[in-house]
C-alpha cells in the first residue's frame, strides 16, 4: 500500500504544476475569447472545458517529455530545448483547437467531412488566429520555466521567484 500511495502522490505532484499553469492559461484564453465573440451568436469556452482541458495538457506534457525525440537539445543552450518544445506543444494545442471546433460543426453537419467543410466556410479565422497566438506565447512562456527548471532544480527556481532576495553583492575595493 505504501509503494502505491507514494506513487500516486509522485505522479498528482508531478502533473500539478503544469496543469494549473494550463488551467490559469486556458481560462484567460477563455476569457479572450468570449470578449471577443460578445454580441455574437457563438458561444464562448465553459468552465469544465478550461478544467479539462488544463488537465489534458498537464498530463500530455508530462507523457510527451518521457518520449525519445522531446528533449533533443538537452547539452545545448536552453533556447534550443525552449523553441523545439515550444513547436511541438503548439502543433498539438493548434490541433486541439481545431478539434474543438470541428466537433462543434460535426454534430451540426452530421458528417465528418461535412462538419470540416462547413468548419472552413464559417469559422472566424482572425479570431482563430489571434487565440494560436496567445497560446504560442503562453506554451513559449511554459517552456522557458520548465527549462529553467530542469537545469536549476525546481526548488532553486521557487527560491528565485517567491523566497527572499539573496543580500546585494559588496564590492571589494
Amino acid at each position: 500500500m505504501g509503494k502505491v500511495y507514494e506513487k500516486t502522490k509522485e505522479e498528482l505532484l508531478a502533473v500539478l504544476p503544469p496543469t494549473v499553469f494550463f488551467f490559469i492559461s486556458l481560462g484567460l484564453v477563455a476569457l479572450i475569447s468570449t470578449l471577443m465573440r460578445k454580441g455574437t451568436s457563438v458561444s464562448g469556452y465553459t468552465l469544465v472545458q478550461v478544467v479539462v482541458g488544463s488537465l489534458v495538457l498537464g498530463k500530455s506534457v508530462l507523457i510527451a517529455d518521457i518520449l525519445p525525440g522531446v528533449n533533443r537539445y538537452p547539452d545545448k543552450p536552453l533556447a534550443y530545448n525552449i523553441a523545439w518544445k515550444t513547436l511541438i506543444y503548439f502543433m498539438v494545442a493548434t490541433a486541439i483547437h481545431y478539434v474543438e471546433h470541428l466537433i462543434d460543426f460535426w454534430k451540426k453537419a452530421g458528417g465528418f467531412i461535412a462538419g470540416n467543410r462547413m468548419l472552413l466556410d464559417h469559422i472566424v479565422w482572425p479570431h482563430f488566429w489571434a487565440i494560436q497566438i496567445i497560446l504560442f506565447m503562453l506554451i513559449c512562456d511554459y517552456c522557458v520555466i520548465h527549462e529553467l527548471a530542469r537545469v536549476m532544480g525546481g526548488s532553486k527556481l521557487l527560491q528565485i521567484f517567491f523566497g527572499r532576495p539573496p543580500a546585494p553583492l559588496v564590492p571589494v575595493a
